[in-house]
């Protein structure tokens, strides 16, 4: 490797102590205020997540990938480091939850990485305990890269000042957001409200990075960030692909010709951009169409509906007559799958929250309730029982599941995969395959092409 190769980027993982301080809030609002000050600014999101990269993209005018240690793999994060690094004037990266938790946590990629931790604390009912909070955080874990802290829905200036005095080293404080409704994102059952929901979510954003640009971060110089500059060396080798179209090497291109259909409206809008980049890598065209408005499917040769919010308009999608034909006619020929929510639509019922169950696509068994609720969440390993598109028989697939829904009615449909958990579980039959039909509830995510 000659120094050449590497490239050099400020970089900072946004973390927090725990889920609900604010990391999103301030991740975009750095991210915001320094897009506007001209400067090319890519954003990453540590873990599993559909909904914190819309806010993240909107605030930084770039598309927003994960970066997840154990889901894509150290390689691909890597790798995605490495070409932002070349591209942008400052990297951020979204950590996960609490610094330290799950396995592998945000504190584990800022070590790998040598990312500098800017933690976010919510200090709305603290005082003193604020600094220790900041010094356990900071020492927590040896060899953690440290930034600073910045204390998020802060009373005013009095308490600010007392923040500012518990910690043991002034120089890591880098301000205080204050409380204020208008830096509050929309949230619902999943998480927050996607971004392309709201209305005003450019203007809140505005607000926040103008209250951002009053603090020690937000008035740092392009000369003093350039002290949080990390080393990105090139990977060593191109990762392999991993998505729901997978292929023998990188170079190939079995999709060449072929037109892939992708849902994409308020019930269909949870898309890791790297699955859409892996099919085009792979030679797919890809053409987009909204289930909600009731379309006829344009013409293509498979039909993928992703997750998203299936169970909010499931009266308009059993009312989209137009479409569900169109898709039953379809699937007769040519293969579709549904992921999480793609999956409740193609099952027989939904039920939503009212309990009133709507009729679906019925081309799987599977019948779905948003009334019955329970929380499903963590990575999985899916290892797939037949060819299908999400790979070849025998395939070992990494993705995640995060739902409310329940199966309330399985059907005789067979078996997509064989799914466990990242730490060794037993693994147990999961999703539903009927003819050219599959749909799991497990989401799969690709590495960098």
């Amino acid at each position: 490797m000659t120094a050449a190769q590497r490239r050099f980027c400020p970089a900072l993982l946004v973390a927090a102590p725990a889920s609900g301080q604010g990391k999103t809030t301030v991740a975009a609002a750095l991210a915001r205020l320094h897009a506007r000050q001209g400067r090319q600014v890519r954003v990453f999101k540590c873990g599993a997540d559909f909904l914190d990269p819309g806010w993240l993209a909107l605030a930084s005018g770039a598309p927003v990938h994960s970066l997840d240690l154990w889901m894509t793999g150290e390689a691909d994060c890597a790798a995605r480091l490495w070409q932002a690094a070349g591209e942008a004037d400052l990297l951020i990266v979204e950590g996960v939850m609490g610094l330290f938790d799950g396995d592998p946590s945000a504190a584990d990629l800022a070590r790998r990485f040598a990312l500098p931790v800017l933690a976010v604390v919510d200090a709305s009912a603290m005082a003193g305990t604020f600094g220790a909070l900041a010094f356990g955080l900071q020492r927590y874990r040896d060899g953690l890269p440290w930034a600073g802290v910045l204390a998020n829905r802060v009373a005013g200036e009095g308490h600010a000042a007392m923040l500012r005095e518990s910690l043991r080293d002034s120089r890591h404080w880098l301000g205080a957001l204050p409380r204020d409704p208008a830096f509050v994102l929309p949230e619902r059952h999943l998480g927050l409200v996607a971004a392309t929901e709201s209305t005003d979510g450019l203007a809140r954003i505005d607000a926040m990075a103008d209250a951002l640009a009053e603090t020690p971060l937000g008035r740092m110089t392009a000369s003093e960030l350039l002290g949080w500059s990390v080393q990105f060396d090139p990977p060593a080798a191109q990762p392999a692909l991993s998505t729901a179209a997978s292929a023998p090497t990188a170079a190939a291109t079995p999709l060449r010709g072929k037109t892939v259909a992708v849902a994409r409206d308020t019930a269909f809008c949870f898309i890791y951009p790297a699955n859409l980049d892996c099919l085009l890598e792979l030679g797919a065209q890809l053409v987009f169409f909204s289930p909600l408005a009731d379309p006829q499917l344009p013409h293509c040769d498979a039909v993928w509906l992703p997750g998203g919010y299936p169970e909010l308009h499931a009266g308009r999608l059993a009312d989209a007559t137009r479409f569900m034909a169109g898709l039953r006619s379809f699937a007769e020929t040519r293969a579709v799958h549904g992921e999480c929510g793609g999956y409740m639509a193609l099952g027989r019922a939904l039920t939503d929250a009212q309990g009133v169950a709507h009729e679906m696509a019925g081309l799987l068994s599977v019948e779905t309730s948003f009334f019955k609720r329970r929380m499903t969440l963590g990575y999985r390993r899916a290892r797939l029982l037949a060819d299908g598109p999400l790979g070849p028989q025998g395939a070992v697939r990494l993705g995640h599941e995060f739902h409310y829904a329940t199966i309330t009615a399985a059907g005789d449909d067979v078996a997509l995969a064989q799914v466990g958990d990242a730490y060794g579980g037993a693994e147990a039959p999961s999703g539903s395959r009927r003819g050219r039909v599959s749909g799991s509830f497990f989401h799969v995510i690709a590495e960098a092409p």
